[in-house]
């Protein structure tokens, strides 16, 4: 995310904060995870998960143009279905989102860290690492979130560079025998593992923050959402093809926390490994100190609106400092106390209901947005589907993951109901169309 930018923002710039977003840290967090359920079909699996994330971007396209606002996905929600406790219980649903995405970059941020150090001491480190960075990117929000911000250009390019340069190396030396179908997980898991994955591609909705400022957004904003997905999917898919190409299925999920870097040893060596997991840091930590921010930003906005409590309102040298805090307290604790896959389950989880709301707002609005119905029919579907599937597959596995996820969902709806019930407030939009 660019942090800070003024003037009209043009083609380029645009893409680069949908790619940034996207290759925000996720693919570092979640290769691993991905191979261990797709096994020899991850390439497919993240190409799956892609492919929904590029039929919700056509949503995402009419509706920034129509409803241009910082407000993003919180003000098409509002837009389709009013002030009503749906809308707001899927606003606060898109903040706590926000939060386990903040973990999930955390704990990839630890687990990298942590692999450079001896085996038995990397429980610990990954521990120390996550509280670590957390706080320090925690402070210098409060203090100057541009000083990083005016860096994001750089570093986006610099990891897409390194994750370019880990599959034109290694490319060269695919065993095309671990990727036959027969290598590949059942039908059901190979879904799950892209849809279990999928939070690696919501970045792209970053996009829809910046609409307000973007130059030409009738012609920009439809090329820089599908350019800026399209090439992540290719990317996600070659870098999953080498992966899996590279090293055997057993190691990749033994070294799932750090699972990039591991594949990167036998072309590369220890130099690869060293390469790769220095880039995860630098990556993980640029995406926790954008998605703070933009996060705290986020509950700023809803705060504004009505959604959470009203001191979330007051600001601190022009930024939203209660926000900032209570999201670190959260991301701190999801952090350190849940796991990878419970961490992906509930992201990925939380992100197709609200693409599943945004692709349903398009189809409401389609006369408005001049959209074409069944695209956003399609979208939803998809979506529903894909959540359905990943549901199915951990009910079956993990159970319990199931019970944080329906605590997740459940206290969204409860934040909103009893916050309406206490204080009256109502969501307003944010965009009022010029008549």
């Amino acid at each position: 995310m660019a942090i800070g930018r003024k003037g009209p923002l043009g083609f380029w710039p645009v893409v680069a904060i949908g790619i940034g977003g996207m290759v925000g840290g996720g693919i570092f967090a979640v290769l691993g995870l991905a191979v261990q359920l797709a096994q020899g079909g991850t390439p497919l699996a993240f190409l799956m998960a892609g492919l929904v994330a590029l039929v919700t971007s056509y949503s995402y396209v009419k509706l920034s143009i129509a409803f241009p606002s910082e407000g993003g996905t919180v003000e098409f929600i509002n837009q389709a279905f009013g002030p009503s406790l749906f809308t707001g219980g899927l606003n606060v649903l898109l903040w706590l989102s926000y939060i386990v995405m903040l973990s999930l970059y955390a704990y990839a941020f630890g687990s990298y860290g942590a692999s450079l150090f001896s085996k038995a001491t990397q429980p610990f480190w990954r521990h120390t690492l996550i509280t670590a960075i957390i706080v320090a990117l925690t402070g210098l929000n409060a203090l100057d979130a541009e000083v990083v911000g005016k860096a994001e250009e750089w570093i986006v390019a610099f990891k897409v560079v390194i994750l370019l340069f880990f599959v034109g190396v290694g490319l060269w030396s695919v065993d095309p025998s671990r990727l036959v179908p027969s290598s590949w997980s059942p039908p059901l898991e190979l879904i799950t593992g892209g849809m279990i994955i999928f939070l690696a591609y919501e970045g792209f909705e970053l996009i829809a923050n910046t609409a307000r400022d973007v130059k030409n957004p009738t012609k920009t904003l439809p090329r820089a959402y599908y350019t800026a997905v399209i090439f992540v999917i290719a990317l996600y898919v070659i870098v999953a093809l080498v992966t899996v190409g590279n090293l055997p299925l057993s190691q990749i999920v033994a070294a799932k926390d750090y699972a990039l870097a591991a594949a990167a040893r036998p072309f590369l060596g220890a130099f690869g490994f060293t390469l790769i997991a220095i880039a995860a840091l630098l990556s993980t930590g640029s995406a926790i100190n954008a998605t703070l921010y933009g996060t705290a930003r986020v509950s700023y906005i809803i705060a504004k609106e009505g959604e959470l409590p009203e001191f979330l309102e007051k600001r601190v040298w022009s930024k939203p400092l209660e926000g900032l805090i209570i999201t670190s307290a959260l991301t701190l604790l999801v952090a350190n106390l849940f796991d990878l896959s419970s961490i992906s389950m509930m992201g990925s989880a939380g992100f197709l209901l609200i693409f599943a709301a945004v692709n349903a707002s398009n189809y409401r609005l389609a006369t408005k947005t001049g959209s074409k119905p069944w695209v956003a029919l399609l979208g939803l579907a998809m979506c529903l589907l894909a959540l359905a599937a990943l549901v199915w597959q951990r009910a079956t596995t993990h159970p319990k993951e199931l019970w944080v996820l329906a605590i997740m969902v459940g206290l969204s709806f409860a934040i909103e109901a009893g916050y309406r019930v206490l204080t009256g407030r109502k969501l307003q939009p944010t965009f009022v169309k010029e008549r």
